[in-house]
């Protein structure tokens, strides 16, 4: 009996060997087919995205070019004289002041401030502290924006209010006032109302994030020596950077759509001054009959809005930290 020298080697996967009469490219079909399958499915939710949204967004740069009385249904071509009429209008600039400072504000307190607030509520010890606080803090993201609105409205009612009772009670009398009142007030009450709205939401979602870090980072860290303070800008700040990147498109973009805080509490008064660009929109569409150059003012909202989204993705992108 022969044997043979020649060392065994294993049979090829059954996808490599060749079957006569079967097609070469059948992966390739294969995929093929599956990429119609997933376009089909994905087809429903396309053309529901274009005709309530792409379709109007096309749509309104055609309105911003004319003047349009939306009563009497009269349109005439005026081509790009609402937009030099947006430029120059003083109260455009004071709503999207106003939309800068809320968004200026909203980033520190709900953005960073509820980062820090998520990470105080994660570092503690107890489970059942961390749960009970987590849901304080989401109780007020639960009410509506126009039940808080009022709410707040009646706290800063000057007469009986909550908030001047409190100022009198400790003394500070010349700190009381109209807050909704005053021109120099207003805004800031109603960015004040918005943070205490949301802050708990991004509390929240933060700390969603916080949880998916291993905990096996902080306890190296601890063996270390390394403080609770170096430990979250070291550690917790990096590994939440794309939660912190969503969480800054979200609110920015929001800050420039805010409308129900404004029209609740104050309509954009007193004398404009808390007007911002979604209620300057309403009015000039609504109140003022001039539809033309309330689309002109959703255009630049629109364009505001996507310009900030790409550069925070942007940013985002190139500072993502894969671990």
């Amino acid at each position: 009996m022969t044997v043979s020298n020649t060392a065994w080697k294993p049979a090829a996967p059954p996808s490599t060997v060749a079957v006569p009469g079967r097609p070469s490219d059948q992966p390739t079909r294969r995929a093929r087919s599956q990429r119609w399958r997933n376009l089909v499915w994905v087809a429903p939710a396309v053309l529901l995205l274009s005709i309530f949204a792409y379709v109007p967004l096309v749509q309104n740069l055609g309105f911003s070019t004319l003047k349009w009385d939306i009563y009497s249904g009269r349109q005439t071509f005026v081509g790009l004289d609402n937009y030099s009429k947006m430029f120059n209008d003083p109260i455009f600039w004071k709503s999207l002041l106003n939309n800068t400072l809320y968004a200026g504000i909203s980033i520190v307190f709900q953005v960073f401030g509820a980062l820090i607030l998520a990470a105080m509520i994660e570092g503690l010890r107890s489970a059942r502290w961390r749960g009970i606080l987590r849901a304080v803090y989401f109780v007020p993201s639960a009410i509506s924006l126009t039940v808080a609105g009022l709410l707040f409205y009646f706290i800063y009612e000057p007469r009986m209010g909550i908030l001047n009772a409190a100022l009198d009670f400790l003394g500070l009398h010349d700190f009381t006032q109209a807050w909704l009142g005053q021109e120099n007030t207003a805004i800031f009450g109603i960015i004040a109302m918005s943070q205490w709205q949301g802050f708990g939401y991004c509390t929240l979602l933060f700390a969603v994030a916080l949880q998916r870090i291993p905990t096996e980072l902080y306890e190296a860290a601890s063996i270390d020596g390394v403080g609770p303070f170096r430990r979250f800008f070291a550690i917790s700040l990096p590994l939440v950077r794309e939660m912190t990147s969503l969480m800054l498109i979200v609110t920015v973009s929001g800050a420039f759509q805010v409308f129900n805080e404004v029209m609740v509490m104050t309509s954009g008064g007193p004398n404009n001054s808390s007007q911002v660009l979604g209620t300057w929109l309403y009015r000039s569409g609504f109140v003022r009959n001039d539809f033309g150059y309330a689309a002109a003012i959703a255009t630049a909202v629109f364009v505001i809005t996507m310009v900030l989204a790409a550069l925070q993705l942007w940013i985002s992108k190139r500072r993502r930290v894969e671990w």
